[in-house]
């Protein structure tokens, strides 16, 4: 048996007037998505607690069965784990973007997607800046993502369960006053990317962004922080080998950390303009050495947080054709498989940013037996009466014997 789970990362989401009071998922032409529900059932699920932070840190290790609740400790320590980053026990990693404020509003939280280049020479300047003090350390990652670890040594950090940081892409075009962190830790983290600002300032690369009629990257912004997290394999939790495909660091960590194979897809950008084609093929490469391929596609996620309707259902219709209807097709000449359709959490184009709440899936293959629903959307899954409480059920779902 054959597995696959693509996620359309944060594709749930309203009712839209640009589409005439439909979500993206009804609008968007995705026959292959609806194929999948025709041929099997269509339910809904809330991946997040409500006590957590709505993200795909937590979204998606709860999509892999694990309950957040229980193993969640950061987003961050995740993403040191996708870059080979070994976290001692007293260490803590923090989520690092480098960020464009405008007049104490938060104008980009990708700093209009920085270069890599760019990226990596800033952080270089951050880290010239605290050589003399060794518990620091940044590390650069691709475009704004990057990452800061703080090593005590023998003793121990200033953080806590209390220090409180908020995700930049939740305060997109709002002031960040109020959403700066707070409690233990706090003071040290602030101190950073106060320094930030100065060091950017100064920069003479920076600067000619500019003539691109791009803003400068004006600081860092510090989130996300845990300590390391302890998850159990998967092959010895559910009995069977993975593998995951995404151009995000936090899913290759997690993937790292349950055992699977992270592989690697040239064209993979992890936003609107990734090679969807290549994605399809390399899960279905993969799926000839692997039991359970996961398929994760951040452009619906992107295209909600820049509020870009368009862009969001034309990212659908690219995940259907390309990714969905493909590894689907392969999937029945091979013999018995179940595929598994699920948004990590949803992601709304009003407020552009993640939320809580329910999100659709879909599951076809052996021993799955059809209900009387025809298309992958919101609606028809909050009719379908198929419920579950958590996200972490999915994956017995899918497993289960038929």
């Amino acid at each position: 048996m054959k597995y696959v789970l693509v996620i359309p990362d944060g594709s749930a989401d309203e009712p839209q007037e640009l589409l005439a009071g439909q979500t993206p998922l009804q609008a968007a032409n995705t026959p292959n998505m609806d194929a999948i529900v025709k041929q099997g059932i269509i339910g809904r699920t809330e991946t997040v607690p409500a006590s957590m932070p709505s993200g795909s840190d937590v979204g998606t290790m709860s999509l892999f069965g694990y309950d957040p609740l229980k193993f969640h400790t950061g987003r961050a320590p995740l993403e040191a784990a996708a870059q080979g980053i070994e976290l001692a026990e007293n260490d803590w990693a923090i989520r690092c973007n480098i960020v464009t404020i405008d007049n104490g509003n938060m104008a980009s939280f990708t700093a209009e997607q920085i270069s890599n280049d760019l990226g990596a020479n800033l952080i270089g300047l951050m880290q010239a800046a605290i050589e003399d003090q060794p518990q620091w350390k940044f590390y650069p990652g691709v475009s704004y993502r990057n990452l800061l670890v703080y090593r005590p040594g023998e003793g121990t950090a200033p953080f806590s369960s209390e220090t409180v940081t908020t995700p930049p892409h939740d305060v997109t075009d709002q002031p960040i006053a109020g959403r700066l962190p707070t409690g233990p830790g706090a003071e040290e983290l602030l101190a950073l990317m106060d320094r930030s600002r100065e060091l950017f300032a100064e920069s003479t690369e920076n600067l000619p962004r500019t003539n691109d009629g791009k803003k400068p990257a004006s600081q860092i912004w510090l989130w996300g922080e845990g300590g390391r997290p302890a998850l159990e394999p998967f092959e010895q939790r559910f009995g069977k080998t993975g593998a995951v495909i995404t151009a995000v660091d936090l899913l290759r960590g997690i993937g790292r950390l349950l055992g699977w194979q992270v592989v690697e897809v040239p064209g993979a950008t992890g936003y609107l303009d990734t090679d969807y084609a290549a994605k399809a093929q390399y899960a279905i490469d993969t799926l000839k050495e692997t039991d359970f391929v996961v398929v994760h596609v951040e452009a619906p996620d992107e295209a909600s947080h820049e509020g870009e309707v368009a862009e969001k259902v034309k990212a659908l219709e690219e995940i259907d054709e390309k990714i969905v209807g493909p590894v689907h097709e392969y999937l029945k000449s091979q013999g018995d498989y179940r595929i598994l359709i699920s948004p990590d959490h949803p992601t709304f184009l009003r407020t552009k940013t993640h939320s809580h709440g329910f999100v659709p899936f879909a599951i076809c293959g052996t021993g799955v037996e059809a209900d009387e629903h025809a298309s992958y959307d919101e609606p028809t899954a909050g009719q379908s009466g198929l419920n579950l409480p958590a996200g972490h059920e999915l994956m017995p779902l899918l497993f289960r014997e038929s």
